[in-house]
């Protein structure tokens, strides 16, 4: 992952990245992309990194980035 390999976030924190890296992956069509995925996850470090912390918006922006990034 980029830029990433000294990220730390306490234990509520990660908790809430992990409700948002799940239910962004569930809405994704099967078979799930590994690709898709780490763009996720990418996205809800990146946006947790900047202080979001409400898991339903990381998950919402996710998913958008994902979207935009598709098209391109």
């Amino acid at each position: 992952m980029k830029n990433f390999s000294h990220a730390a976030f306490p234990p509520d924190t990660i908790s809430v990245m992990k409700q948002a890296l799940d239910g962004a992956v569930s809405t994704l069509p099967h078979p799930v992309n590994s690709s898709h995925v780490q763009r996720i996850a990418e996205s809800i470090l990146r946006t947790t990194r900047e202080g979001e912390r409400d898991p339903t918006m990381l998950q919402t922006m996710a998913l958008l980035e994902l979207q935009i990034t598709q098209r391109d």
